[in-house]
């Protein structure tokens, strides 16, 4: 079973972010980047197939020299391969995609993984992006898979509940928390994952279709209104939602 991951290196949860001095990145002074949470559960799941029904994991991410840590800590972890598709400079999802999709082209794996998004941008777009290059039948949020031959299984989390869905293989599935449990690498693997090579391929050049704008950081000044439980009370609480806070 040929299966590729995604990965992406995005700052610690733990990070203080400070907006750069452009006003449209964030300052990487004294940030802790890893491994994007959600790609861990892929990660795990993937390896989990392969030590099951055999086969090769190969871990793949779009950035520059930094990302090879994060393609280290995969290794470590159990990936077989590592593959940087090194590009500068700021990129969206579309971008990221389209390169992946052109590797997966070459490389028809039979799966291919990623979490449902990455804890930065947290834009989605990517599962779906990738499954419209490569014309596969795509499962997102999934919590459980099941595969029997070619034959696919998946439960995936959907508002209220849970849905299961069956297709086939090959197919992409994007990782949601609750997959699996994923494993710590342990020091020997750390050690062997530092003199393991990393392919290494020049992005496609393509424009991005996202820019930002203008980023900055939620104000946290509170108003600190308090209400009772009358009908008076209430009202001013929807109205004050509807016309203030504009969430309903």
């Amino acid at each position: 079973m040929n299966i590729l991951v995604a990965i992406s290196r995005v700052p610690d949860t733990t990070t203080k972010i400070i907006v750069g001095s452009d006003g449209k990145t964030i300052d990487n002074n004294n940030v802790k980047f890893i491994l994007n949470p959600y790609d861990e559960f892929a990660l795990e799941e993937a390896l989990r197939l392969k030590e099951k029904n055999g086969g090769n994991v190969t871990a793949i991410s779009v950035g520059n020299d930094l990302n090879t840590e994060t393609l280290r800590n995969a290794l470590a972890m159990g990936a077989d391969n590592a593959v940087l598709i090194r590009a500068e400079g700021e990129f969206d999802s579309y971008f990221v995609a389209k390169n992946i999709a052109d590797y997966a082209a070459k490389s028809n794996p039979d799966i291919i993984f990623l979490g449902k998004q990455s804890i930065d941008f947290d834009s989605l777009q990517l599962p779906s992006y990738l499954a419209e290059f490569l014309n596969l039948p795509l499962v997102t949020i999934v919590t459980k898979i099941d595969i029997n031959g070619n034959e696919v299984t998946a439960e995936r989390e959907i508002e209220g509940g849970k849905e299961i869905v069956s297709t086939t293989l090959p197919c992409i599935f994007s990782a949601q928390k609750g997959l699996n449990n994923p494993r710590y690498p342990k020091l020997p693997d750390i050690m062997k994952a530092k003199k393991k090579p990393i392919e290494e391929i020049q992005a496609i050049s393509i424009d991005n279709l996202i820019e930002i704008i203008k980023m900055e950081i939620p104000s946290r000044s509170r108003l600190n209104k308090i209400f009772g439980n009358t009908d008076e009370d209430i009202q001013n609480v929807v109205k004050l939602l509807h016309e203030e806070a504009k969430v309903i």
